[in-house]
């Protein structure tokens, strides 16, 4: 008898073990998220499913986003954005070079509606603003795109809504849809 209660003692505990891991890790996966690595693979070439994310930590959408006086909105001092209109490094991307602007806006355009994780907001003749959506967390990323025709140049801005840090998540983002183009 003595022999069973230790064996249960010690199936009890081992359980307690596997139960507080299983706890720590949702609970990582919760406050950080499992991000979408930006790749080439992420700029789906071919329309596949949406996985539905699990929680939708969307935040508002931002009211201020477009081209003012030639400026895309500036980024927040936090590491979670990118652009090519920026000056510090922490934040600075190079812009998308090109010899036809209006050409690569509508080839950056069908990349994104290629992209289950991403949605076409705002589409104008020299602008897009998209939102990309993480697969499991649903954090959403606020990308715009614009044909500047003082530059010849496409300028890019990507940035999260909510949190801290992206895990350079943005700044993949971009390269791989340069990689793309």
């Amino acid at each position: 008898m003595q022999q069973l209660r230790l064996f249960f003692q010690r199936m009890i505990g081992s359980l307690r073990l596997s139960a507080i891991a299983a706890i720590s890790a949702f609970s990582l996966v919760i406050l950080l998220g499992f991000p979408q690595t930006a790749s080439a693979s992420t700029v789906r070439l071919i329309p596949t499913l949406p996985m539905a994310s699990l929680f939708h930590f969307s935040g508002p959408r931002p009211t201020d986003l477009g081209v003012t006086d030639g400026q895309l909105k500036t980024c927040p001092s936090s590491p979670n954005c990118v652009s090519s209109q920026s000056r510090d490094a922490e934040h600075s991307i190079a812009a998308i070079v090109t010899t036809t602007p209006k050409a690569t806006l509508d080839q950056i355009a069908t990349l994104i509606e290629a992209d289950a994780s991403a949605q076409i907001i705002t589409r104008v003749d020299d602008y897009i603003n998209a939102e990309y959506t993480s697969d499991l967390m649903g954090f959403v990323d606020d990308v715009e795109f614009w044909a500047n025709a003082a530059t010849g140049k496409i300028e890019v801005r990507s940035a999260s809504r909510l949190g801290e840090s992206d895990l350079g998540v943005n700044r993949k983002r971009i390269e791989a849809i340069r990689a793309a183009l």
